[in-house]
């Protein structure tokens, strides 16, 4: 195979692989999304604050990973219970900018929290995962493709079946599509907004613990980790903001395109499409497609 062509399959399959990643940290807002209704602004620092508390007790008190990341769990489960009963529960049938005001002062809180707690510092987060090249992709094809990037797509694709399955066949998932049409509607049914909201609060801990375990083991933990909730925005308006495999379908899209782009146009405009294509692509389809690729179209009568 020739060069061009072998560059072109390592920069489309690192597109890929970059884009299950930032998918990572869409799944967290899909969940609260569809769940509650509630754009979680917070979930960039809710992957940051359970990145940091699992290195922490690792480094601290000496924990090994496994025991860590269950600790964590735990830990995560404990914050969403937090949020439920001195945030959520004060909100009921409130506007929906109200919400999300709110969980920008929760981003705050976490990160503050997260720097009390643990130290501003960067820190190394080694749980086993692998690190370099496949080697036989490498020393056979001349293609580099990091193994820890294929963790994280294997990751991914495992969230997105398990989750579908969750919120589609199961009576909690059903429960968590009830009370994001109405809240009041859930409660005259017999649904616990409460239980539900500290459910689905939980789950998205959950998910933002995996997508900081991968992007900590890529780049370190550190305070800027909070910012790739901005990527994750271009991802939610293509894939839509309500649909699970829109959020692995709108990464993909926006891995793949930033790659070509900055490979085969970057140079027509000095170089670094990588850091804006996204949104300009996302610019477009709220143009066109506002609801997403998956999402739904909401059509109110008048």
């Amino acid at each position: 195979m020739g060069g061009d062509f072998l560059f072109f399959i390592e920069a489309t399959v690192s597109g890929l692989t970059a884009g299950v990643m930032y998918s990572l940290v869409a799944l967290g807002f899909v969940l609260i999304f569809k769940a509650s209704g509630i754009f979680n602004f917070a979930q960039g620092v809710m992957a940051l604050f359970a990145a940091l508390t699992l290195v922490g007790l690792m480094e601290k008190f000496g924990l090994a990973p496994w025991v860590a990341i269950i600790a964590t769990v735990g830990v995560m489960i404990v914050l969403a219970w937090l949020i439920e009963r001195l945030v959520l529960q004060h909100m009921v049938n409130q506007d929906p900018i109200i919400l999300f005001m709110s969980t920008i002062g929760l981003a705050y809180v976490l990160e503050g929290l997260g720097d009390i707690l643990w130290g501003s510092d960067v820190k190394v987060l080694d749980i086993g995962i692998p690190q370099g090249a496949l080697d036989w992709l490498l020393d056979d094809y001349g293609i580099y493709i990091e193994k820890l990037e294929i963790v994280a797509a294997a990751t991914g694709a495992v969230l997105v079946m398990v989750l579908a399955v969750f919120f589609s066949k199961t009576r909690i998932g059903r429960a968590l599509r009830a009370v994001a049409d109405d809240h009041q509607a859930a409660l005259s049914v017999g649904i616990s907004l409460r239980t539900i909201w500290v459910i689905v609060w939980s789950v998205a801990g959950i998910v933002a613990l995996v997508a900081g375990i991968m992007w900590g083991s890529k780049s370190g933990v550190q305070f800027s980790l909070s910012l790739i909730a901005l990527k994750a925005l271009p991802v939610l308006i293509l894939g839509g903001f309500t649909s699970i495999p829109g959020a692995i379908v709108g990464g993909l899209i926006i891995g793949v395109g930033e790659k070509w782009a900055e490979i085969y146009f970057g140079s027509l405009v000095g170089g670094a499409i990588e850091n804006w294509f996204a949104y300009v692509l996302a610019l477009a389809f709220l143009l066109f497609r506002p609801q997403g690729l998956f999402g739904e179209k909401i059509i109110e009568r008048v």
